[in-house]
């Protein structure tokens, strides 16, 4: 028997493997072309953006991968970038036509730090019913996954999750996920057929693209009329579904500035299951745009143990308090944010819109028929029940943005024409309507973080210039006459380390208060990451109210606390400290006879005295002392076991 030469056999082999790699690639290529035809892809043009090669890498060894990448396709002709994600902006991936990641993966499964604000919009973003699973569909992507068996199920888990991402957000991955393993020592190896492969793939691209066939074209358009007469299974899903495109490519207005309509009418802003999922969480749904809700604090209240911290720092009397919004959408997706993001979102007011009058008077029928089902609970006091039935103050911030709705003017004179003060809240995305905004109780502009990186980490805003609204919406309180607030929400890890930059801020729209107070955990899911770890104590929340107080150089004083809602106020020192006191309560009566009388008047004609038990570094702690204070004991284990053991023996 004759065996071949080992340098003969080599050479077969080597070419075998050639062939079945040209093989494979064809393949995909034709598959690819395929599919975008199926998704009605447009031919990628001569002028496409260039190719984007990122590296998630800690080491190095991603990088220096990347940048072979990088070279190679210049070298044959397509202009790449190499990217390193922690210097680049998420929104522009919408825009991209052709990524390509070198993933390695660092502790526990998770991306290298330069890659984790990437990954985390990626995550979120997928997770998010809102985005909608065409954003990235002009995006083409590949991914080499750098890692080590030796860690498991972990093994390449950052780059497996990426491409997940990806193809949920739809873009279309050329090949599939090629992943190297650092162990073997072959990583360069693996890579470099991974590249000849991309190449291959590049190559034919350019080929449909420059010389598409006729017979090709045909193809294209037999497939385009095909997704016209299915309709590619979207139109079912939008009727239910109300999709936010972040990156703005959705359509809000027609040509002419008006709502867009579905079927001759225009949209709802809820929709059936944002309607399911609201009510879930305890909503009531007013008309298609409002919403009511009971909160805990007036449960409490009504039962006699203490209200909440607006009670302390203004005199409101939390068992006659509404929480309601005529606008549940948003134009932030806050990592804070009580309702996990199942409320709609948009930058404008595009859907059908609610008479004002119908929204208050049934905003307060929901509200009593909630009270009244408080009677009977243990410890509900019957006087105080029937206070309640009898709102006094409405606080205008449950969820969403206020302020978006058209009529916020309207609506906010039925309230006060009711004698209900008004308590509205604004994210600072909208400075043209807090300018024309009419007199209202108390006006406060969430200030979540001092700097343009930090603002956009915490409340993920949908508009571009973000912080520029942000920085009109603080200017733009500097003209209000009555009583303005800048309400910071600390996050440890998060925005609670700025004291300086938050200092800064205080001069743009010269707040009567700042309210600070710490973030209350909701618990983690897909669209919010935070968790214990990221609650301040309240001794967190005083150290940094009196650093901020003292960066203001006097103009402002820590006022009042209230420990059980983690809360502290500072009040202007020239305007809310008369003789030694501080005057932050309101005078609610003296406040709907200046609305009345239609005079302008200001922040200090309807002050009022703030009691001792309220200020700051009483022994109280902000809790009213006519209250019970209530500790519920949560005791577990055998301990409580013993416990109902020895009571029970008692007898």
């Amino acid at each position: 028997m004759t065996f071949p030469s080992t340098t003969g056999f080599q050479a077969r082999l080597a070419l075998v493997a050639l062939l079945s790699l040209s093989a494979f690639c064809i393949w995909k290529s034709h598959s690819l072309r395929r599919r975008r035809r199926r998704l009605s892809f447009p031919p990628i043009p001569n002028h496409e953006r260039p190719a984007k090669v990122f590296f998630l890498s800690q080491t190095g060894t991603s990088e220096s991968l990347a940048q072979r990448l990088a070279a190679r396709l210049s070298a044959d002709g397509v202009a790449a970038d190499l990217v390193d994600p922690r210097h680049y902006e998420p929104e522009d991936l919408p825009k991209e036509t052709l990524v390509f990641f070198v993933v390695s993966t660092w502790e526990d499964g998770k991306p290298p730090p330069n890659a984790a604000f990437l990954a985390r919009w990626l995550e979120e973003s997928a997770a998010d019913f809102r985005v909608g699973a065409l954003l990235l569909s002009l995006c083409r992507f590949a991914v080499f996954g750098v890692g080590s068996r030796a860690y498991g199920s972990t093994f390449n888990a950052a780059a497996r999750s990426l491409a997940r991402w990806m193809k949920a957000l739809g873009a279309v991955e050329m090949m599939p996920l090629w992943e190297g393993n650092i162990d073997e020592g072959e990583v360069g190896k693996e890579f470099g057929r991974w590249s000849d492969c991309v190449v291959s793939l590049m190559k034919g691209e350019r080929s449909l693209t420059n010389g598409a066939m006729g017979e090709e074209i045909d193809e294209l358009e037999e497939d385009q009329q095909f997704d016209e007469d299915e309709g590619v299974g979207q139109a079912a899903e939008e009727d239910i579904i109300d999709l936010e495109d972040i990156a703005g490519k959705a359509p809000s207005k027609n040509s002419k500035g008006e709502p867009m309509k579905e079927n001759g009418r225009i949209k709802e802003m809820v929709t059936p299951i944002v309607r399911k999922n609201l009510e879930k969480q305890g909503y009531k749904i007013i008309g298609s745009h409002s919403g009511v809700k009971i909160c805990r604090w007036t449960k409490s209240q009504l039962r006699g143990r203490g209200g909440c911290y607006k009670h302390s720092f203004y005199g409101i009397e939390s068992h006659r308090c509404m929480e309601a919004t005529p606008s549940l959408a948003c134009a932030n997706k806050c990592v804070f944010c009580w309702r996990h993001h199942t409320n709609p979102v948009g930058k404008d007011w595009r859907w059908k819109m609610d008479d004002p009058l119908v929204i208050v008077e049934a905003a307060i029928d929901q509200h009593t028929q909630m009270i009244k089902q408080m009677k009977g609970v243990p410890g509900v006091k019957e006087e105080i029940l029937l206070e309640g039935l009898s709102p006094r103050h409405c606080a205008l911030s449950l969820v969403g943005e206020p302020i978006m709705y058209p009529e916020i003017n309207s609506l906010v004179e039925e309230l006060h024409g009711r004698h209900i003060s008004t308590f509205l809240v604004t994210n600072a995305q909208f400075p043209d309507r807090i300018k024309m905004l009419k007199p209202v109780t108390q006006l406060y502009v969430s200030v979540d973080a001092a700097t343009k990186e930090s603002l956009k980490a915490v409340d993920r805003p949908l508009f571009g210039d973000f912080w520029e609204r942000f920085i009109d919406s603080l200017r733009a309180l500097r003209d209000k006459r009555q009583r303005t607030v800048y309400r910071l929400t600390l996050v440890k890890g998060w925005n609670a380390e700025d004291v300086d930059a938050y200092a800064n801020l205080l001069s743009l729209g010269e707040p009567d208060l700042i309210e600070i107070k710490g973030v209350t955990y909701c618990g983690s899911t897909a669209t919010s990451k935070l968790t214990m770890e990221n609650v301040p104590w309240h001794s967190d929340v005083k150290a940094f109210s009196e650093a901020l107080a003292i960066r203001s150089n006097g103009a402002y004083e820590v006022a009042c606390e209230h420990a059980h809602s983690c809360c502290v106020l500072l009040a202007k020192v020239n305007t809310f400290k008369i003789n030694g006191h501080w005057h932050t309560w309101i005078d609610y009566d003296r406040f709907h006879e200046l609305v009345a009388s239609g005079k302008p008047f200001g922040t200090i004609d309807y002050m009022a005295p703030t009691p001792s038990w309220a200020v700051y570094g009483a022994e109280e702690g902000g809790f009213d002392p006519r209250q019970s204070r209530f500790r519920k004991e949560r005791r577990h284990g055998d301990a409580a076991m013993k416990d109902k053991l020895a009571t029970s023996n008692l007898g």
